[in-house]
């Protein structure tokens, strides 16, 4: 069986915003897809799905991300082989249109597994990644909702998670035809972050995690606490534990976030027979996912 399934962050998404939600989630799985059912590999299906949520400025992924306090954005990605146990991720790039690409190159191109900042965009360059400039990754919405979080005291990225703020990380986790299981994030972080915050998903068990032989791993979420409860490997280690059962280790996961950490996010998880799974503790979560097994691909906000 060939699966794939991607998200599009959990939150309380407004409803004026679920269309959005559904359109971009839905392509990404669309495009993904097509190489997956065509006898593509699962590195390739995940990178693709991911380059259009990173396109689409609904998410915050590369087009469309937050501002940090300094009124730059900062861009942080991983990606992670369950066969072959390689994974590359980068974080605080700038002026990088596909962070994601460039976490793969980190994968396949360097002995490294994260490079950060300017050498991460620097190692890029080397390798030919697509540079772009700050205003084309800018919009308009998130130059104003920097301008009024600039203009709050005592601002907090926790407290404005609890207050409903957007959290639209995007990730995709996908097993080929080879029963590859591969996974990866991509996130422009929180709103007003201090510059050089690095969150969960450019670290490996955190933000992401896969292994062929039980199954792989996407989260979104408040990522301080995502990375207190190391939560991709947590969803995993579950998942060995108890057979397979997607559904109910991502429910353990979520679980021990809030009562460990008081953390908020969500997950989306299959298992090494390419079953997938959801979990979150948010009013909301975007996601699309669709299995060989199935006849039309499931798309939920």
């Amino acid at each position: 069986m060939i699966s794939l399934i991607v998200h599009g962050g959990a939150w309380d998404i407004p409803d004026d915003l679920v269309e959005a939600h559904q359109y971009g989630v839905q392509q990404a799985l669309e495009r993904g897809w097509k190489i997956l059912s065509g006898g593509g590999d699962a590195v390739d299906a995940v990178e693709q799905a991911i380059h259009f949520l990173e396109d689409d400025p609904t998410f915050d992924a590369g087009r469309g991300s937050f501002l940090n306090a300094a009124g730059e954005i900062e861009l942080d990605a991983s990606i992670m082989n369950g066969t072959t146990f390689r994974c590359g991720a980068v974080a605080a790039v700038q002026q990088v249109r596909h962070p994601i690409s460039l976490a793969r190159l980190v994968m396949e191109k360097s002995e490294h597994v994260l490079l950060s900042g300017k050498g991460a965009v620097h190692f890029g360059i080397e390798h030919g990644i697509e540079q772009c400039t700050d205003d084309e990754l800018l919009v308009g919405r998130e130059l104003e909702r920097w301008r009024t979080v600039q203009s709050q005291k005592n601002y907090s990225t926790k407290e404005s998670f609890r207050k409903k703020m957007p959290s639209d990380t995007v990730g995709a986790v996908a097993m080929d035809t080879d029963g590859n299981i591969v996974a990866g994030t991509s996130t422009g972080g929180t709103p007003n972050k201090y510059p050089g915050r690095i969150g969960d998903s450019p670290l490996i068990g955190c933000g992401n995690y896969a292994d062929s032989g039980i199954g792989g791993v996407s989260c979104t979420g408040w990522g301080e606490a995502i990375i207190k409860v190391v939560l991709a490997k947590t969803v995993v280690d579950f998942l060995e534990r108890n057979g397979g059962d997607g559904v109910h280790a991502g429910a353990q996961a979520i679980e021990r976030l809030a009562k460990k950490a008081e953390g908020f996010g969500g997950v989306i998880v299959l298992n090494n027979k390419g079953i997938p799974s959801v979990a979150f503790n948010t009013p909301r979560m975007a996601r699309a996912y669709r299995t060989s097994e199935m006849q039309a691909s499931v798309v939920e906000v």
